[in-house]
């Protein structure tokens, strides 16, 4: 199966040398602390957003002269190595989501203030729209793409326990468990993602960077305790821009999103913050009434943990359930929201589609409408072109679902294979429920208002001004999904 096709599902096709998954924020940020300390030429960050403040090792991995605040350790690398290129680009947040970071990032520019370190915030979106890229590139040599931001509210282990301290924040409060999914990847792949960063930076701030000298890698910035899932794999990226200022809008993401679903034989796994976009609802809709059709699975948060989302982004997920549930005529769909052994819900904040053995991908992503044409968004796809990329696609997919439900990658292939289905794999292995089904919500009438008109979730900058008309908009696009859906 080959879905990616430059100019149309990915913006470019590319090989890796490596390729991992991180899983859960102790992996990633423990691969970003080793990263930025072989780091020779230069280390450029998106985000969504970013504290200074998170701890890479809250462990207790800490001293004067080895700190694991993030910025800290970007502060001393810039004064102890001033050749050193440092550049971090984070969405210029609007006024009530800056209130809820405590006002980071903005606060960040005086952290960094004279050091070296070069800090902007972006605002070169639309209004209302995001920069929603997370991304980290190290000398064009490694980088990480995904849907973790650095900030003090995202580290967790993939144990997910219900307490756990080392989730302390600065005002000494814990936050929620969190699940989290990045890809790390090294060769071509690393530096199309520089080429990406870089033009983003241009496009911010007017400024054009050169790209680092490539020597060979003779210093390897790959974290050594990190073995590589896959080698030289080929590897798409894809984004998403909205059209602005004359640019022309980029929607490779949200085209391979119909692609993949009308290419899947027998499984579609999706881990998403969010699920409210009629187009990929409708796409999977038209699989599960397939006689012979893929399972699906999708893995959410039962609910949102800001009021804002919980009024729109669940509201209008009830109704893309519904929609799915009713096309389930043949009982091959499931959606569950996970939670900790002692029935605390976690956030799934990962953007992770799994296709079969064929295909994986990961970014910042959701499958919401915003993520289709309004705000920034990046992703790394990894297409299997041997056995072992097969394997290890396999075995991605299956730890994953083992960590929800308290078992390991290898007994959920296992009863896959006793039981010839993904879903009764899974019901098999649920047995202390920990991940519990998403049902559609009973919905207000202001609810019912809100879910049909997708309000807070526009589709792209036009219908960000026309929310009356979103509705007949977002369905009348419908139509294009089966030509879009056979484009790969």
């Amino acid at each position: 199966m080959s879905v990616l096709q430059p100019g149309e599902t990915c913006w470019r096709r590319v090989r890796a040398e490596r390729a991992a998954f991180l899983i859960d924020t102790e992996a990633y940020f423990t691969a970003v602390y080793e990263a930025l300390h072989r780091a020779r030429k230069s280390i450029i960050l998106l985000g969504w957003g970013f504290d200074p403040r998170a701890r890479l090792f809250p462990d207790g991995h800490d001293g004067p002269n080895d700190p694991d605040e993030v910025g800290r350790i970007l502060v001393q690398i810039a004064q102890a190595r001033p050749e050193i290129d440092i550049r971090l680009l984070i969405w210029k947040s609007a006024l009530p989501v800056a209130a809820v970071q405590e006002f980071f990032p903005h606060r960040a520019r005086r952290w960094f203030r004279g050091t070296g370190v070069r800090f902007r915030l972006d605002d070169s979106v639309p209004f209302g729209a995001c920069h929603h890229q997370k991304v980290l590139v190290i000398d064009d040599e490694l980088a990480f793409c995904g849907g973790g931001d650095i900030g003090v509210d995202r580290w967790d282990t993939a144990a997910h326990l219900d307490e756990d301290l080392r989730r302390i924040m600065p005002r000494q409060s814990c936050h929620d468990p969190r699940h989290e999914v990045m890809i790390m990847v090294d060769g071509e792949a690393a530096r199309s993602l520089g080429e990406m960063a870089r033009e983003r930076w241009r496009h911010a701030t007017g400024e054009t960077i050169a790209p680092p000298a490539h020597d060979g890698g003779l210093d390897d910035p790959w974290p050594p305790h990190i073995p590589a899932h896959l080698t030289g794999p080929p590897v798409s990226i894809q984004r998403t821009a909205p059209a602005w200022k004359g640019a022309r809008p980029v929607s490779e993401i949200r085209r391979l999103d119909l692609a993949s679903i009308a290419a899947a034989k027998t499984a579609i796994y999706l881990e998403n913050q969010y699920f409210t976009s009629p187009a990929v609802a409708e796409a999977l809709a038209r699989r599960l009434a397939e006689p012979e059709g893929p399972e699906v699975v999708l893995i959410s948060t039962g609910r949102s943990p800001s009021w804002f989302d919980q009024a729109t982004m669940d509201r209008a997920r009830a109704n893309m359930l519904w929609r799915l549930k009713a096309a389930d005529v043949f009982g091959r769909f499931r959606a569950w929201h996970p939670v900790t052994p002692g029935g605390k819900t976690i956030i799934v904040h990962s953007k992770v589609t799994v296709i079969d053995d064929a295909l994986a991908r990961v970014g910042s992503s959701n499958l919401n409408n915003r993520s289709g044409g309004f705000d920034t968004e990046a992703e790394v796809a990894v297409e299997a072109q041997s056995d072992d990329h097969r394997l290890a696609i396999a075995a991605f997919r299956n730890r994953l679902i083992g960590h929800f439900v308290g078992a390991t990658g290898e007994t959920v292939a296992k009863a896959w294979a006793e039981r010839g289905s993904l879903i009764d794999a899974i019901e098999s292995l649920n047995a202390d429920g920990r991940l519990v089904e998403i049902r559609p919500m009973k919905q207000s009438a202001l609810g019912e208002f809100i879910a049909a008109y997708h309000i807070g979730d526009p589709a792209d900058v036009e219908d960000s001004w026309r929310p009356l008309r979103r509705r007949e908009r977002l369905y009348a696009a419908l139509r294009e999904a089966p030509r879009l859906s056979r484009s790969g």
